[in-house]
């Protein structure tokens, strides 16, 4: 049910446009003045606000401009008795979406407040699409890009099962999630089931990748900014909370924020509340925080690294994510889901797996989780000379080369969050292969051997070694990393997932 704050001196006005309102079916809210409206708004927004023109303090068109500042979006009726040509186009100017004159009729009034409603949700929606960036998938590919709720989830053991229950559990309540586990698993796959089962389903779901902005950058696409806030701000910008408003917003990689934004989270979710950068005016929100990590978050905590009350305010509602080797009787279940979705895409004949193509996905380990299953897939239906897949044409594909490691190696035992408990260390040597020094019970992914030329290390490895350390050096903190390095936080996410989609770095790095 939609909302409108009705703003004017007179009650007796006040109660007719609210009853009015009302009776077609609005939520109706109301102010005596601008100063009071304005508070109103700054603690919850209205989908509209209808405004008288003369008022004592602040009259409707300062108002209208006050408005501006805090969302441009807002949609604003005014209504006068003193209706002139040049008030009217100031008050269009500065953003109104039309112009009433008394006395005019009720069903006047519901049109236009209804058609205001209407234009003001077509924006927010055109705004959160460009933000979220998301390409339209194409016509060939429309199942999978119509697949909600689990239908997202593909599965069937019983791991899958106690996951789908947790999911349906947690979808069902507003607390804020944790969702843990190794890189590659699906965290974001099931951050969006949780949002399409919920009762927010029908409002924006919204994603941040933490660990590929800056400081500076995460808390302007996070909280917004009022123009000229910093160098380059030519414009306010609404941040994800509060385009998200209503809706759900996922926090991709929180371990990765910096100590700052972490204070300002935690008021965001203990107050439901923030302020923009540049910015006095609290602006509050009612959003759903969801929030992923493939790190052991008490032990980050436990080092100082991550706040242990913004720990406890995520963690409300915890669920950890299984890697793919812990389920391998899905593994045909997913390959035949992903080669059916790509060859869809790309317009070609169906394609399978032979049995023993099969039966060698299972048997892998699968260091890179679902998303590795995904590349080997796709891989597969474009480059299978006929209609069956063979294990020949994917072999290859699996494990890639031989490295020399420590006997007795096997996969990682999960933290109490689903993150690894360990790091593994490699060491480099500049004419050997790699070496990975790591505990009896803790995985070595195969990492190619550097190509030499000349004798030379190529720059490329020599920059990898160089990064390798550095986040071995700092706990595998990226933050701290890229600070130490002289780089982005950005370039140095960017460069660690093509690593690992190229398997030269381990998927747990």
């Amino acid at each position: 049910m939609s909302t409108v704050l009705i703003v004017d001196d007179k009650e007796m006005l006040r109660d007719s446009v609210g009853v009015t309102l009302q009776r077609a079916g609005f939520t109706v809210q109301t102010a005596p003045g601008g100063e009071q409206a304005l508070a109103q708004i700054a603690r919850a927004r209205p989908d509209a606000v209808v405004t008288d023109l003369k008022m004592p303090g602040m009259t409707g068109v300062e108002l209208l401009e006050r408005l501006r500042g805090l969302d441009a979006d807002l949609p604003v009726i005014l209504m006068t008795a003193y209706g002139t040509i040049e008030t009217a186009v100031k008050a269009m100017r500065l953003g109104a979406y039309t112009y009433l004159t008394k006395p005019f009729e009720g069903d006047e009034l519901i049109v236009s407040v209804k058609r205001a409603i209407e234009h003001g949700r077509l924006k927010r929606e055109n705004e959160v699409l460009r933000r979220a960036a998301a390409p339209p998938a194409p016509a060939s590919d429309r199942s999978a890009a119509e697949e909600s709720g689990l239908a997202r989830l593909v599965g069937d053991s019983p791991v899958m099962g106690a996951l789908k229950d947790e999911i349906r559990a947690i979808a069902a309540s507003q607390g804020s999630a944790l969702i843990c586990g190794e890189s590659g698993v699906g965290k974001e796959v099931v951050a969006r089931a949780i949002h399409e089962l919920s009762d927010r389903a029908g409002e924006p779901f919204l994603a941040v990748n933490c660990a590929a902005l800056s400081e500076t950058l995460l808390e302007s696409e996070l909280f917004g900014h009022e123009k000229g806030a910093f160098t380059g701000a030519d414009s306010l910008r609404k941040g994800r909370f509060e385009l998200a408003d209503g809706g759900t917003l996922l926090l991709d990689e929180i371990s990765e924020v910096n100590p700052k934004i972490q204070a300002k989270l935690l008021r965001a979710l203990q107050e439901r509340a923030f302020e923009r950068v540049g910015s006095s005016v609290t602006i509050g929100v009612d959003v759903r925080v969801i929030a992923t990590s493939n790190r052991d978050l008490p032990a980050e905590v436990e080092a100082g690294v991550f706040r242990q009350d913004l720990y406890f305010r995520l963690n409300v509602l915890p669920i950890s994510i299984p890697p793919l080797r812990e389920r391998a009787e899905d593994v045909p279940a997913l390959a035949e889901h992903f080669v059916d979705r790509v060859c869809r895409r790309e317009g070609r004949p169906p394609r399978r797996f032979s049995a023993s193509a099969l039966e060698l996905l299972r048997a892998y380990h699968w260091p890179g989780n679902v998303r590795e299953l995904q590349n080997i897939c796709e891989r597969a239906v474009v480059l299978a000379p006929a209609e069956t897949i063979d294990a020949d044409l994917i072999h290859g594909w699996l494990g890639g080369p031989v490295v020399r490691v420590r006997s007795g190696v096997h996969p990682p035992a999960l933290g109490r969050n689903g993150g690894p408990t360990s790091r593994p260390r490699l060491r480099l040597a500049p004419l050997e292969e790699p070496v990975y020094e790591a505990d009896l019970n803790a995985e070595a992914t195969p990492v190619p051997t550097p190509i030499m030329v000349g004798g030379v290390r190529p720059l490329e490895e020599v920059e990898r070694q160089a990064i390798i350390e550095a986040l071995d050096h700092f706990g595998g903190h990226r933050q701290k990393t890229a600070s130490a390095l002289g780089i982005g936080v950005r370039t140095l996410g960017l460069k660690l997932k093509k690593w690992k989609e190229e398997r030269l770095v381990p998927a747990t790095l």
